[in-house]
């Protein structure tokens, strides 16, 4: 595919979960073919349930030499820390795709196998990434609240399902993922948009340029397509 010209404008682009699919990223990066001016939002849940989260994170820490980088938090990097700082018990994060991760850093691995780097690595992602007229996190928000002052645990783990939120108060668009769409359809309420498409499950990766509508998308079996985003829908 070539690449864009270097003198187009400064582009944001957001990616849905990864969830361990390596391969489907390293094919999505190469459509999408980021530039050094562009902004890359990773909007969580980067690891867990696919088969290679070291592969992923290996990807990430790559691309920070290649672009901006900005990787929110989702709750199974959450589950991560939790599990090795002792506020998780590791049986219970293993249960939701933890056992993957630590395969990817060796088969029957404990935790202690994750790699130190990508600890610290995963400590620095941030739970809010804010453009002119778009927002991202990972899962949820509360619409009244300033966006320095939303609760974490609704960022990280409040599902579409249990609460679908109206326009947030800065009247910006939403750009989340965490909900994830079993048919491997975006969801686009107009005010929000999950990209969340279920690539582990067999779905779509999918990556979102809201100033355009552009989107890419990618499977762990390799297929590629692109379209625009779809109109808005009802939940």
């Amino acid at each position: 595919m070539p690449s864009p010209a270097t003198d187009s404008p400064a582009r944001t682009i957001a990616v849905g979960d990864v969830h361990g699919c390596a391969t489907a990223l390293a094919a999505l990066v190469e459509m999408v073919y980021p530039q050094p001016a562009d902004t890359l939002v990773m909007l969580g849940d980067t690891i867990d349930r696919g088969p290679d989260s070291r592969g992923v994170i290996e990807q990430l820490l790559a691309l920070r030499k290649r672009c901006r980088l900005v990787c929110i938090l989702g709750n199974h990097e959450q589950m991560l820390l939790d599990a090795l700082e002792g506020l998780m018990p590791v049986q219970e994060w293993l249960r939701y795709g933890g056992a993957e991760t630590l395969d990817s850093y060796g088969k029957g691995a404990g935790v202690n196998a994750v790699n130190d780097a990508h600890v610290a690595f995963i400590r620095t992602w941030r739970d809010v990434h804010e453009t002119e007229d778009e927002f991202y996190c990972h899962g949820n928000y509360v619409e009244r609240m300033p966006l320095n002052s939303q609760y974490w645990p609704d960022l990280r783990w409040q599902s579409l399902k249990w609460h679908t939120p109206g326009r947030h108060r800065s009247g910006k668009m939403a750009v989340v993922g965490h909900t994830a769409n079993k048919q491997g359809r975006i969801l686009n309420l107009g005010h929000l948009v999950c990209i969340d498409t279920y690539c582990h499950g067999g779905g779509w990766l999918t990556a979102f340029e809201p100033q355009t509508g552009r989107v890419w998308q990618t499977s762990e079996e390799g297929e590629r397509r692109e379209s625009m985003l779809p109109d808005p829908s009802r939940a």
